[in-house]
Parts: structure tokens; C-alpha cells; sequence
């Protein structure tokens, strides 16, 4: 109905008008009830169970302040949207970034792992990264609606380049796993501010376009970063892939301070502020997902009956149970609320997330150390058969944002890329020495699981958008971030595990069948995972049957990645249609 449009005794009737005369207490009563069940039914929920009733006014206000905020997230800020043009060259330096370092560490993996000595340990320069990140990224949802999202956004550069730089003066694993964990505090907001950002200022049918634009911009750091990263490694030192950031990182930091200017909604006090922010579920989640990596790290390094691996477990569970525990009865404003991470929808989209990150992730991982290892090549040259697939991952999620605004549809898209994806995943199995071994037909397939992955990151993001309530928007992007760095972390570190055990199981089969001493085969079984280069001293049938059992562990990690996108496609058919216009 029509805001001027009135009864015929002459009152307001419009819904959206909220004044005391403009419906009877019980249609407003009648009103809120019905917006309530809606969202309950949608798995919103309530903030608390034991809130006092409100009135028929305040639920009638509640319900107008809820549809106006809906109607302001399609329609984006129309006065920032003007600048824009100004504003994406400045937060497109932080995106070039955070590409260029996830490939650029991909490609240069062997090296830094036979440079220190601890090939075998090389999978926590990953996880050490994308566990501050999956700590960090939903809370950096709620400090930006608390402190901004510019000032999140400057902190996320600064802490990001600080870690790189230390990186990169690191003399062991030890500090080069906890220069990377530093890093990932940094890292992990990046993404998330800028997602925010976009929400905010983009209309909600135009959110996929810009995606597409801003993932051009990941195109170019991956596209760059994998090659790159492989000839400083081969060159001058795989160092300078970590220092070269640091420079950099000022750089998109002076871009953002004066380019990027948002109207300011709180001027409250920041020790105020600060005490809003969930601290103690932060706390819990670090501690969890780290004795999980422990866990698995000792499981595939030492055994699955150790007493650390069994005790790192069970203290994982329980500290994940605790803080599903603060966030649901604890936290005064949790950063994972249970309204945003138990919605049906929401739920779904986080568990597709969850699984094709952690399989597409893994396999950028061990792709590289397989064509190192097993077909002899050099970091770089590793590093530039990345770049098709990565190329892919890019141009699928441009696709699905103009497909998005030309159909406002996402869902038969996004269960297809997930069936085409998990082939694809297949195909990578059956050409690295299954069936046959050939790195074209591993680039081509590498290519299509690329794209479809590309492709499912922004219609998922986009069926988030349009399912969270406006005022959680934050956070339930930053969940989503969360969500996919938690699959990352696992499919890792899990990958990991099995790729190392299949490995010592292969070489202590294989080498006292050549007739070695014990001693011997159990110095090079160690040796081998220690380092690559430890291969070109070995005499050439020794060499021959070590590098086959690095092809049989580097086929149980495919496996392993083909497994994890099972959960992929069961989730993506659970995946609900949004509307994505007023």
C-alpha cells in the first residue's frame, strides 16, 4: 500500500509509517507477531530468552527500522557508491596482497622446508597463518561495526606487514610458523573489512559484479604470486617474497587513510567500545582449532595412539564445546551468534564453504610439492603451472557475478559447479599416476575445479547477503570467512596428516626391499621429509622408489581433497533461493 494511501475515516494505514495512529494496537500486535515467527522460522531467533514484551508501538517501530534496513542493504549508499571509483584502486592493493601472498608462499614451500630443515613441517606455514585468521575473521565483523571499517581495515594492513617482514628475518620454522601466525591476524581482516565494505556501499544485485572486479584484482596477486614466488626462491631467496610485502603493505595503508571516508555512526567512548567485543570467544576458538591442528600434526608425525595426540584431541573437543557454550550464554555480543551460525540457510552456504576451501585449498598445496618432488621440477616452474587454475577461480566467480545480476538466481549453479567440481577432483586423482601421469590433463583439471570453486564463493556469498537480517550483516560475512578459513586450516592440516603417513608406511615398505641396512632406510625415511634436495644425493634406484612413494602419499592427499568436497555438494543442495530486488 501506498504511504499517502488512507481509510476511509482519514487515518494512515501504511505499514512503513510506524506512528501511533497509524494502526490499531492489535494489527501492530498482530504484525509483530507475524515478523516474529517469520525469523524464528528462519532461524533468526531472538537476542535473549528473557527479554521483556515490548509494546505494540516499539514492535511496530522495530518492524518499520527492520524493512528499512533491508531496503537500504538492496539499495547499497548511494553517496559513497559516487566515490567508488576512487575508493576500489585503494582497497584493490590490500586484495593484490593478500593473493599474491597465499601463492606466493604455495610455490615456494619445498624451498623453504629444505632450506630449514623441516620439509615435514612445511603444512604449518599454512596452518599456522589460517589459524589466527580463522580466529580473527568473525571477530574482525564485529570490531568493525564497533570501532569502523576503516580503522579495522588500516590495523588488518599494519599487523599484516609487520608479519610478513618477520617472516622473512626468520632463522627457523619455529619463528617462521610464528611470524606467519602473526601475519594471519592481519590477513584474515583484510578480506573480511573489505566484503563488509562492499555490502555496505554496493546494491545487493550489483554485490557479484563487484566481486568479479575485485576477485580481477585477485587474479593478478595469484597470477604473479605463484611465478614470482618460485623464481625469488630460485633466485636471490625465497626471504624476499615475505620482505618485498612489508613495502607494499604501507603502501595500500596511505591509500586507504586518505581515500577511503565513511560517515561515522558511533562516537562512543573506546574503552566503551572495547568492552563489547567478545574477547573470551576468541580465547576458546584459538585454543580449539589449534590443539585440532596439534592433533593432527602428532597423528601423522608421531601416531594416532600417542598420549599428545589423544590428549590434544579431547582438549579440542571440549574447548570447542565451551565456546559454542560463550557465544550462546556467556558473550554479551558473541562475533559468532547462534541466530547467524544455526539459520538453515546460512548453515548450508557455511558448510559448502567449509568443504570446497578445505579440498580447493589442500590441493593448491600439494599440486606444487608434486610436480617438485615426483616430476622434478623447480619452484617456479611449479609455481607457473598454478597460474591456470587460479586464472580459473578468478574468471568463475567474475561469471557468477554478471550471471547473478542478469538472473538473480544462484542455486542450480551453485549445486552444479559442486558436482562438476568433485569430478574435476577425480580427474586430478586418476593423472597423477593412478592411470596415468600427465601434467597437461592435471593443469586442465586444476583449470575447471578452479572455476567452479570461483564461481560457488560468490553465489554463496551473495545467497548469505540476502538471508542475514541488515543489522548481523557483519557478522554473518564475517562468518563466512571464518567458516572458509576453518576449511582451509582442516583440509591442510588433515590432508597433511595422511599425505605424511602414507609416506612412512611407502618408505618403510619400500627401502629394505632394496636390500639396505635398517639403519640406512630409516636415515633416508627420515631425511626425505626433511628435504627435497636430500633426493638428488641418493643413488638412482633409491631415488626411483622414493619418489614413488611421494607420488603414492601426494595421491592419498588427492584423495583425501575428494572426500571433502562430498560435504560440498550436500550442502550446496540445501542452499536456499533469496530475493535479490526490492
Amino acid at each position: 500500500m501506498p504511504p499517502d494511501q488512507h481509510d476511509q475515516d482519514g487515518n494512515d494505514t501504511a505499514p512503513l509509517l510506524g506512528s501511533k495512529t497509524a494502526q490499531p494496537v492489535e494489527q501492530a500486535t498482530d504484525a509483530a507477531a507475524e515478523e516474529a515467527q517469520r525469523q524464528q522460522a528462519e532461524g533468526y531467533g531472538t537476542l535473549t530468552s528473557n527479554e521483556p514484551a515490548s509494546s505494540a508501538d516499539t514492535d511496530a517501530l522495530e518492524r518499520q527500522d527492520s524493512l528499512q534496513a533491508r531496503e537500504a542493504q538492496i539499495e547499497g549508499m548511494a553517496e559513497v557508491r559516487k566515490r567508488f571509483a576512487y575508493i576500489f584502486p585503494a582497497v584493490a592493493i590490500g586484495v593484490y596482497l593478500g593473493a599474491a601472498d597465499q601463492t606466493i608462499i604455495v610455490s615456494t614451500y619445498g624451498k623453504i622446508g629444505t632450506d630449514l630443515d623441516a620439509l615435514n613441517l612445511t603444512s604449518w606455514i599454512a596452518t599456522a597463518y589460517f589459524l589466527t585468521t580463522t580466529s580473527f575473521q568473525p571477530l574482525y565483523g564485529k570490531l568493525s561495526d564497533i570501532f569502523g571499517r576503516k580503522s579495522c581495515l588500516l590495523i588488518a594492513y599494519l599487523i599484516f606487514g609487520l608479519g610478513c617482514v618477520l617472516c622473512g628475518l626468520a632463522q627457523n620454522m619455529g619463528q617462521l610458523i610464528a611470524a606467519r601466525a602473526l601475519a594471519g591476524i592481519g590477513g584474515g581482516g583484510m578480506p573480511v573489512v573489505l566484503s563488509i565494505l562492499l555490502s555496505d556501499i554496493i546494491p545487493l544485485r550489483e554485490r557479484g559484479t563487484w566481486q568479479g572486479y575485485i576477485n580481477i584484482v585477485f587474479a593478478l596477486g595469484s597470477g604473479s604470486g605463484a611465478p614470482l614466488g618460485g623464481i625469488l626462491a630460485d633466485s636471490i631467496g625465497w626471504r624476499w617474497a615475505f620482505l618485498a610485502q612489508g613495502p607494499l603493505c604501507l603502501i595500500a595503508f596511505l591509500a586507504v587513510l586518505f581515500t577511503l571516508h565513511i560517515p561515522r555512526k558511533d562516537d562512543t567512548d573506546w574503552k566503551e567500545k572495547l568492552r563489547r567485543v567478545d574477547f573470551l570467544g576468541a580465547v576458546f576458538l584459538i585454543g580449539a582449532v589449534f590443539t585440532l591442528l596439534l592433533a593432527l600434526d602428532r597423528g601423522g608425525n608421531v601416531g594416532w595412539k600417542a598420549t599428545i595426540t589423544l590428549a590434544n584431541l579431547g582438549a579440542s573437543i571440549l574447548l570447542f564445546l565451551i565456546f559454542f557454550y560463550v557465544e550462546r550464554k556467556v558473550a554479551k555480543e558473541p562475533f559468532a551468534p547462534g541466530r547467524i551460525i544455526f539459520n538453515r540457510n546460512l548453515v548450508a552456504c557455511y558448510t559448502c564453504y567449509f568443504f570446497s576451501n578445505a579440498a580447493y585449498l589442500a590441493t593448491l598445496f600439494y599440486i606444487p610439492l608434486y610436480l617438485q618432488a615426483v616430476q622434478d621440477l623447480s619452484a617456479a616452474a611449479a609455481g607457473y603451472r598454478l597460474i591456470p587454475g587460479i586464472v580459473g577461480s578468478v574468471s568463475g566467480s567474475l561469471f557468477g557475478g554478471f550471471y547473478i545480476k542478469k538472473t538473480g538466481k544462484l542455486y542450480w549453479v551453485t549445486l552444479t559447479c559442486f558436482i562438476v567440481n568433485f569430478i574435476a577432483m577425480i580427474a586430478i586423482d586418476l593423472v597423477t599416476g593412478l592411470v596415468i601421469s600427465s601434467i597437461p590433463l592435471l593443469i586442465v583439471s586444476l583449470t575447471i575445479l578452479g572455476f567452479t570453486i570461483g564461481l560457488t564463493v560468490t553465489t554463496l556469498l551473495i545467497s548469505i547477503i540476502s538471508t542475514a537480517p541488515p543489522a548481523d550483516q557483519a557478522i554473518a560475512t564475517a562468518c563466512s570467512y571464518l567458516f572458509r578459513s576453518l576449511g582451509a586450516v582442516f583440509g591442510i592440516s588433515l590432508s597433511a596428516t595422511a599425505a605424511n603417513q602414507a609416506l612412512r608406511n611407502a618408505l618403510a615398505a619400500s627401502l629394505p626391499q632394496l636390500g639396505l641396512k635398517p639403519a640406512r632406510a630409516l636415515e633416508i625415511a627420515e631425511r626425505v621429509r626433511l628435504s627435497l634436495e636430500y633426493l638428488k644425493v641418493l643413488e638412482p634406484r633409491v631415488r626411483q622408489v622414493v619418489v614413488e612413494c611421494y607420488a603414492q602419499s601426494s595421491r592419498v592427499a588427492f584423495w583425501v581433497q575428494t572426500g571433502l568436497l562430498v560435504g560440498a555438494v550436500v550442502g550446496g543442495w540445501f542452499v536456499k533461493e533469496k530475493a535479490l530486488s526490492a
